[in-house]
């Protein structure tokens, strides 16, 4: 199983004093030394965390493999075609929220999605769209030819009792049996922490993890190498 580091929170960190440190460059070479598969940053409308410039860097450093988040706008597909990340995973995106509060609702808006993965693949881009762990949704994604699905386990992570936590678990497992069977190929990502992950890796569809707020979180404490090796031996 492959891990994706999401490096989006060094930039919160550096945002909180409007400063130049910590650097979310630096953070991306590090991740990739330490061990991590690939590097995932989400370019949002509002620029609140990675920007621009940040994003023009990263992709000059990073030498596994870069995974932008963003939503399905023709501003964000033109910096994509002019980036060229190898992956791009579309996301739901309010301007209001902390973070990516859920998946993207794909039967709603498929004609719209179905254009903007025909331009990313046409430049050379695989394509993830990140849903819950709906069959529906999954069905939907292979109709407007996703490459990839990457299944939100917010809710696994957010349970409250072993028993939603039960439920949610079998949620994920169930989505990631239909989407290989679907032929896409499936990721997961979102609250993934050191004490919840483990399940998560015993679902052998799953390829792929991707995770970021407590890779960084941890960080704080015991720097990012650490942090990030101490995820991967979890995970593989």
């Amino acid at each position: 199983m492959r891990l994706g580091v999401n490096i989006d929170h060094v930039a919160t960190l550096r945002q909180a004093r409007k400063t130049y440190e910590p650097d979310p460059v630096a953070a991306a070479i590090i991740c990739d030394l330490a061990g991590a598969d690939g590097i995932v940053c989400h370019l949002r409308e509002d620029r609140r965390h990675i920007n621009d410039e940040d994003l023009r860097r990263i992709r000059e450093v990073v030498k596994s493999t870069l995974n932008l988040e963003m939503a399905a706008s023709d501003e964000m597909v033109r910096i994509a075609v002019k980036t060229k990340p190898e992956i791009v995973t579309l996301v739901p995106e309010k301007r209001e929220e902390l973070t990516t509060e859920g998946g993207l609702d794909v039967a709603s808006h498929k004609d719209h999605l179905r254009d903007i993965i025909f331009r990313l693949k046409s430049a050379g881009i695989k394509v993830s769209v990140f849903i819950d762990p709906d069959i529906e949704q999954i069905k939907q994604c292979a109709a407007i030819d996703a490459d990839i699905v990457e299944i939100h386990t917010g809710h696994y992570a957010n349970a409250k009792t072993t028993s939603e936590t039960d439920e949610e678990f079998e949620r994920i497992r169930h989505a990631a049996i239909y989407a290989e069977k679907s032929g896409l190929s499936v990721c997961a990502g979102h609250g993934l922490n050191y004490h919840n992950v483990k399940d998560i890796t015993e679902i052998e569809e799953i390829e792929e993890l991707n995770i970021g707020h407590s890779i960084i979180s941890r960080a704080v404490l015991t720097g990012l190498e650490k942090a990030v090796r101490d995820m991967a031996e979890l995970i593989r």
